[in-house]
């Protein structure tokens, strides 16, 4: 009797313990279950299950600021640049200092082919630019050649035959020069010989 009465007093103990074993076993089941995410993808299924519409665009939000990486089909990561505008693999659900640093890098040259690029097109520019400009030069100065040749040139006055060209030295006895006297001359002679017409006389 002496053995049974303290097994009997044990029972409960065991029965506690076993039950308290119990309850902390299945709230360590309970905490794997509720675990950090490992990556964007897992992060964005928990916030899936969100109560609220406000609750499940806040916790996509952080699964945006932890995780840059998004997971591949076939295996290992990718992010995307969008200051590159293109893709980089990686290995992890965020680029190692490594990785990162040859994003950087790869930035950087990005930066310089961009310079160079809009430097070509600013010198390609100014080149079309600058053709245009003889163009309309040219055009212009075709449009004046046109105007003048269609602009009447006067027809110069033919010369009297025997009239001596202004500031033409005379030689005295020479034709030219005699010419003007001669007729001159004969002038006053034909109103010698020429009867004055008498004027009309007066009614009175």
């Amino acid at each position: 009797m002496s053995d049974v009465v303290p097994s009997r007093r044990a029972a409960p103990l065991l029965v506690a313990a076993a039950g308290f074993f119990l309850l902390t076993s299945a709230h360590a089941h309970a905490q794997w279950w509720k675990r950090a995410p490992v990556d964007f993808e897992e992060c964005a299924d928990a916030a899936e299950k969100s109560a609220t519409k406000a609750e499940k665009t806040s916790a996509l939000a952080d699964c945006n600021a932890k995780f840059a990486g998004r997971r591949k089909p076939g295996g290992g990561y990718t992010y995307y640049d969008f200051l590159q505008d293109r893709t980089f693999n990686i290995a992890g659900p965020n680029p190692t200092p490594e990785e990162q640093k040859k994003i950087d890098e790869s930035y950087t040259a990005y930066l310089a082919d961009q310079r160079r690029s809009n430097e070509a097109a600013q010198a390609m520019a100014r080149q079309q630019r600058e053709q245009q400009e003889q163009q309309a030069q040219q055009l212009q100065q075709v449009a004046l050649r046109t105007e003048v040749e269609r602009v009447p040139v006067p027809v110069e006055r033919p010369k009297t035959i025997g009239a001596r060209a202004k500031g033409t030295p005379c030689t005295k006895g020479s034709f030219s020069c005699e010419w003007p006297r001669l007729s001159e001359s004969l002038n006053d002679l034909k109103k010698l010989f020429s009867p004055t017409p008498s004027k009309p006389a007066r009614k009175s």
